[in-house]
């Protein structure tokens, strides 16, 4: 795979496809249970990152955001990062930590590659396949003197983890002509909902926090300037209906990526998500948006992200959404429970006069770290952004029951980054 990065060489056939997205399964393909291996750390070399992240909403509104990032740079040594994110929407305070840690190991002793610990942090995975949280990792981090946490997160057992796609391969997505020797891959594994209960200690302060959250496991197979233009992520949480989550991970390809060699007309979009329903997996869902193609309304599936009231940010110079519109349609996966699972939420992010909801706009290339800047010549000549947002929201939701939509009040995470 290293070498294929450097390859300057014209695929065989010039009408060949550049990209082959996880989306284009079909509805019966798209269920892929986690196993074991899928959420163990790659650590691989050559140009690719690797991240761990946890995103828990605290029942009294605290967002907490605790990841993992081990980054590797061609021949260098990887650099592994430590961020954790507290955001209180109340007084609108942002405690945010960054830090390149020492003495990374995965496994640590007695433990599989589902573990990892350094002298600043440990995450420790424990399986417990016989109670109603079968899955569970302790996290411990000490990232300066002023914020340490300690979370244990909790998956139930009718909530499994999955990729799309079955098997080794599920969950991959590949760029280049060749899928023998791709030019890169992108990898998402999730848990759609947790639960996690621990605490924060800032500036000597502790503070409880307990609530329901998600968990990714993402690979980038190749420098992260070359995957997307853009991405889209949104985290619903609700203690309605005794649990429910829908989520979203969305990217758009460079316009060298397609399904027509290097004619393309513009970015791919790929979407994947999922719901959640009485702390129950009911739906999986991917759509593939390719740029020449109307997205039909009739689709059996839908996995889709549209902004609206767009607006040019002078702060960063991207054209960005005032409301945000996710969709969901999908076949239940629950045995025995044939149908067909629909959910919409609509959200008002305000514009840049008067935001709503936004907790931060991240500048990234001042938050990851000078050396990989250096060595992957990070989206030359831009400036890439991630906007994120903490919202109450409301999630219309359909099921295979025939009747109204059941209006689900919940809270609402959602990211749009920039890139290019």
């Amino acid at each position: 795979m290293f070498s294929s990065i450097f390859s300057t060489s014209a695929p065989v056939d010039p009408n060949a496809p550049t990209f082959h997205p996880v989306s284009s399964k079909d509805g019966k393909e798209l269920l892929g249970k986690l196993e074991p291996q899928d959420t163990e750390w790659l650590c691989a070399g050559g140009f690719v990152t690797e991240t761990q992240v946890f995103y828990t909403m605290g029942e009294d509104g605290t967002f907490l955001n605790f990841q993992l990032i081990h980054s590797a740079v061609g021949v260098w040594y990887p650099t592994i990062q430590c961020t954790c994110k507290v955001y209180n929407p109340k007084t609108k305070e942002i405690t945010w930590k960054s830090i390149n840690v020492t003495n990374f190991v995965t496994p640590p002793p007695g433990l599989d590659k589902r573990s990892s610990k350094a002298d600043e942090f440990s995450v420790t995975f424990k399986s417990s396949p016989d109670s109603e949280f079968p899955e569970s990792y302790t996290i411990r981090g000490n990232l300066s003197a002023d914020l340490q946490v300690s979370l244990e997160v909790s998956r139930p057992k009718l909530v499994p983890g999955y990729k799309i796609g079955k098997g080794e391969k599920g969950g991959y997505s590949y760029f280049g002509p060749d899928l023998s020797k791709p030019d890169g891959y992108v990898i998402h594994r999730f848990w759609p909902r947790y639960y996690a209960t621990g605490h924060i200690i800032r500036n000597g302060a502790a503070q409880a926090i307990q609530g329901p959250g998600m968990f990714i496991h993402a690979i980038q197979g190749m420098r992260p300037n070359l995957v997307a233009s853009t991405w889209n992520f949104a985290n619903f949480q609700s203690p309605q209906l005794n649990g429910v989550s829908a989520v979203q991970m969305e990217f758009r390809t460079l316009a060298n990526y397609g399904r027509k060699g290097s004619n393309n007309p513009g970015g791919v979009i790929v979407n994947i998500g999922s719901l959640v329903v009485g702390d129950k997996l009911v739906a999986v869902t991917a759509e593939t948006h390719w740029p020449d193609e109307e997205s039909s309304v009739d689709a059996a599936t839908k996995s889709r992200a549209t902004f609206l009231k767009t607006q040019s940010d002078p702060d960063t110079g991207y054209t960005v959404p005032g409301e945000i519109a996710f969709e969901w349609l999908g076949s239940s996966v629950l045995p025995g429970s044939p149908g067909t699972y629909a959910a919409r939420l609509q959200i008002d992010v305000g514009d840049k006069d008067a935001p709503k909801g936004l907790v931060e706009k991240v500048d990234i290339l001042a938050e990851i770290p000078r050396v990989i800047k250096l060595a992957v010549n990070y989206v030359a000549g831009t400036k890439p952004f991630i906007y994120q947002w903490l919202n109450p929201a409301t999630l219309a939701l359909t099921g295979p029951e025939a009747g109204e939509s059941t209006q689900i009040e919940g809270t609402l995470y959602n990211e749009a980054t920039f890139i290019s």
